[in-house]
């Protein structure tokens, strides 16, 4: 299942007017200009998972209700089957496929993210996110360029990085071809939903 970013804008827009939230609030917990955030709240623009996950927080919902319309409902265990979950195409070719989608009150979000290999991005800085928390990436098959703030590593499959996402963090895939990993992403304690 792939969210309609139309949906989505519009949950986001009609959530942020429930709470009596203005453009400017959100587009501050966002971390983008008003203009900016209006073009992504009006569906002109994509979502990024940083974005999403940033209004998710503020509007006091999880990311899932955002990106589906539901309510995560399961409580004892979450299975999801191998080439199973909710997808999220986003980022340039990033595909999210959320393995827990419908746990509800989740401690961290667990993504299977498969990184395009382009070309283009070779020899280009890095893009970093940031978003609070904690992020666990296990590199299953491919390989990583991966840059924290001004430290720049070269991952491959095994390979394990655990940080604080709340600081610059970016990756592109290497080697000519995608870069398949296991994010978990870890919200903040007090953030737990």
């Amino acid at each position: 299942m792939e969210p309609n970013i139309k949906e989505v804008a519009g949950r986001i827009q009609a959530l942020r007017e429930d709470v009596g939230l203005t453009m400017q609030e959100m587009a501050d917990a966002t971390g983008r200009s008003v203009a900016e955030y209006a073009a992504q709240e009006s569906g002109e623009e994509d979502l990024s998972f940083t974005f999403l996950y940033k209004c998710a927080q503020r509007l006091g919902v999880d990311v899932i209700e955002l990106l589906t319309g539901e309510n995560p409902h399961l409580s004892g265990y979450s299975l999801t089957r191998a080439h199973d979950g909710l997808s999220i195409k986003r980022r340039a070719g990033f595909e999210y496929l959320h393995k827990a989608p419908y746990f509800k009150n989740k401690l961290c979000e667990p993504f299977l993210v498969t990184a395009p290999y382009l070309e283009d991005e070779q020899d280009k800085p890095i893009h970093l996110s940031y978003h609070a928390g904690q992020e666990l990436d296990y590199i299953i098959s491919g390989k990583m360029l991966f840059a924290y703030e001004d430290h720049v590593e070269q991952l491959e499959a095994g390979d394990l990085l655990f940080y604080d996402s709340g600081r610059g963090h970016g990756m592109i895939a290497t080697g000519g071809e995608p870069c398949v990993f296991l994010a978990v992403v870890l919200k903040p304690q007090d953030e737990i939903i």
